[in-house]
């Protein structure tokens, strides 16, 4: 018996979900005691991308590029493999994770779900299902993973609402591009107690505001977040409200907020970072992706000058990043407010936006040392580059 047959199980299983599920299931061949191993592995992974068939060459088409027929041949073998696979699987699936493109095999799909939610062991989901038209739309036993702790889903649709069900164990969710109403998007957050992690990257696109719902309803949803990555444009899917100074929710546990798409000049930008900065006591981490276009011509809703936020203070915050940074003065007054606000920062990275060369970056890092030593000393890494 060679050296790695004689590893523990849970070692071998642990090699075994580092491969691809077609080599792990070739490793079945290699001896008696290897046949059964991959049925065992509680993490698989189905990638369209990466699924290779044996096909004829006659089949390929004279640019070399997979025919409509071909396609669809190896999307039935796709899932056809994927069946086979869960029927013959011994033990626990903790973690699955499904990446393809959607067309019309959503119903394919349907049956690999319900198959999953009647085991009940996931507790890692990933549906990442390309569809740039409607989206993958999530049937009702998605709602029966009762045991999973992280759930990632790319291009899906959720519009109908069960009446009673919740997400206990969930402390880890990704929403990209998933279609919904804003009241169906909050009765989901508000099924999840124990969430600690979200990242919502959709917008007015996708989210359906028909339900009156505020963006204090949907943090009123998140009472233990820790780490919120939100795009701004998610604001406009809620009901126009004058946010209020600050949020009636204290969000005592955020430790990392990171704002994609985020703009000061935009009409939701500083009026919905600051009552979110207000109310986050503990923040730690504080990252600005700054939306990567030329803003010429926009409406100009106010300008930012310390005074007017003299009230903030980032007693916890140790790390602050802009990327795409403008060299704006808002841009700039917002970096000296919160040296001069943050007692223990100890790192400041600014990555310029794509506009912006070698010298006016030097520049940049020039006016914040100079400026704001004198209340920043304790900044023991600030740098302006590309990175």
């Amino acid at each position: 018996m060679d050296r790695i047959s004689r590893l523990p199980v849970g070692v071998i299983e642990t090699i075994l979900c580092l491969l691809p599920i077609q080599e792990a299931a070739r490793t079945s061949i290699l001896s008696k005691e290897w046949r059964y191993h991959w049925i065992k592995i509680p993490k698989l992974v189905f990638i369209e991308d990466q699924f290779q068939v044996s096909t004829d060459r006659a089949e390929l088409s004279v640019s070399n590029k997979p025919s409509k027929r071909r396609k669809k041949a190896k999307r039935s073998k796709f899932f056809h493999a994927i069946c086979q696979v869960l029927l013959i699987h011994e033990g626990p699936i903790h973690e699955f994770t499904l990446e393809m493109q959607v067309d019309n095999s959503c119903v394919d799909i349907d049956h690999i779900l319900l198959h999953l939610s009647k085991k009940n062991t996931v507790k890692m989901l990933k549906l990442e299902l390309d569809d740039m038209y409607d989206g993958y739309r999530l049937p009702f036993s998605f709602f029966s993973f009762r045991q999973v702790t992280e759930m990632y889903l790319y291009d899906c649709t959720l519009f109908h609402d069960p009446s009673s069900y919740e997400f206990p164990c969930l402390t880890t969710l990704y929403l990209r591009r998933i279609s919904t109403y804003d009241k169906t998007l909050i009765r989901l957050l508000s099924s999840c107690p124990s969430l600690k992690r979200l990242s919502l990257h959709s917008d007015g696109a996708t989210i359906i505001g028909c339900g009156g719902s505020t963006i204090v309803d949907l943090f009123e949803c998140l009472p233990l977040i820790e780490y919120l990555s939100v795009r701004l444009y998610t604001v406009e899917c809620f009901k126009p409200e004058r946010l209020p100074k600050k949020l009636p929710t204290t969000l005592v546990h955020l430790k990392c907020l990171r704002m994609k798409f985020f703009c000061f000049s935009h009409k939701h930008g500083l009026p919905f970072l600051v009552p979110l900065i207000r109310s986050s006591p503990n923040l730690e981490k504080l990252q600005l992706v700054m939306e990567d276009i030329d803003w010429p011509d926009e409406e100009d809703f106010g300008s930012f000058t310390l005074e007017d936020y003299s009230d903030i203070m980032f007693e916890h915050l140790n790390e602050l990043e802009i990327i795409h940074f403008g060299d704006t003065e808002n841009e700039l007054d917002f970096v000296k407010l919160v040296l001069a606000k943050s007692p223990v920062l100890k790192k400041v990275r600014i990555n310029p936006h794509r506009c912006i060369d070698e010298d006016e970056a030097a520049e940049i890092l020039k006016i914040l040392v100079c400026d704001c030593t004198p209340c920043a000393s304790h900044v023991v890494d600030i740098s302006v580059g590309k990175f």
